[in-house]
């Protein structure tokens, strides 16, 4: 029949004789047990380790928003924090956990030696982790910045040299935004100083330079009254927490003496409210004839007459 396959009439399978093909029920049920009591352990190692791990970033969140610089965080950022903290440890833990279960299995099934694999796993670990390691760090940095509540998004931060507006953050690299528009991207493992400029509150610090000869105590009175009006300024007055005042006579200079203002306002108003200081200070020190120094140049010109140099003009500018 075409497409049939003919044996020969005289094909026998021959088996060694003596074969004994009965299954010896005992170490297969001690091999199910034992991947059995792996499996158990596993799950009780992974669901201890959620317990763990959020107890842990627990207390140390609760800490940092009594005492540290989450204080101004609410209920719900925190919990945020604690979720993303506990969703990285825990795969980590699980992860390694999985890869010794399932290597312990496969000696149970199938008696393998799992001796080598152990070893060939630690090797590419090593190799891995050498190749890895500022990725590792990038997210260890990043949950440190989590934790200890550096910054946020939306927060003014100075990090790696490079200043701007939070954008995004994640556990490993943060994006800033710049005042020209530049957008720049930071792995967290750069970071070793993170200075936020919008934490609950910030600072308007002036220098202003008089003239010598200037009534200071009239000055210090008229930058004084500058400052009160702008926080008494419905416009101003829900920015500032303390009116601009001068703190001190913070410097004696070659064109002026240096009056030092200082004054307290909401995060990332310093600049709006600076800004709007020192353009009511130019008009009240021309109102009241206080002079702001210039520097002074002067230029020397020699006309020259036949053989000898004419005298020499004084000009300032």
């Amino acid at each position: 029949m075409p497409g049939s396959i003919l044996f020969p009439a005289d094909m026998t399978i021959h088996l060694p004789s003596g074969t004994d093909w009965t299954i010896d029920p005992v170490p297969v049920a001690q091999a199910g047990l034992a991947i059995l009591a792996i499996l158990i352990v596993t799950a009780v190692v992974i669901r201890l380790a959620h317990v763990f791990v959020r107890g842990i970033a627990w207390a140390l969140l609760s800490r940092e928003h009594l005492e540290g610089t989450a204080t101004e965080l609410t209920a719900l950022e925190l919990k945020k924090r604690q979720d993303t903290i506990e969703t990285l440890a825990v795969n980590v833990i699980r992860f390694f956990v999985v890869v010794i279960a399932g290597l312990m299995i496969l000696e149970e099934a199938f008696r393998l030696d799992i001796g080598p694999a152990i070893a060939g796993l630690g090797i590419a670990g090593i190799a891995i982790g050498l190749g890895t390691q500022s990725l590792v760090r990038d997210y260890l940095n990043g949950a440190l910045i989590l934790i200890e509540n550096q910054y946020a998004k939306g927060d003014v931060v100075r990090i790696a040299g490079v200043s701007g507006k939070v954008e995004d953050f994640t556990l490993r690299r943060t994006t800033l935004r710049d005042q020209d528009g530049t957008v720049h991207t930071v792995p967290n493992g750069e970071i070793t100083v993170a200075s936020n400029l919008t934490r609950v509150f910030a600072r308007v610090n002036q220098d202003v330079q008089v003239v010598y000869g200037t009534d200071i105590e009239r000055a210090t009175t008229v930058v004084n009254g500058v400052g009160q009006a702008l926080a008494d300024d419905p416009e101003w007055s829900t920015r500032i927490l303390e009116a601009p005042h001068v703190e001190r006579v913070s410097a004696l200079g070659d064109f002026g003496i240096t009056l030092k203002i200082l004054g307290t306002v909401r995060a990332s108003e310093q600049w709006a409210v600076g800004g709007e200081l020192r353009k009511q200070l130019l008009a009240a020190f021309h109102e009241n004839d206080i002079e702001i120094p210039q520097p002074q140049r002067v230029f020397l010109a020699a006309a020259a007459t036949g053989d000898a140099a004419g005298p020499a003009t004084d000009a300032e500018e």
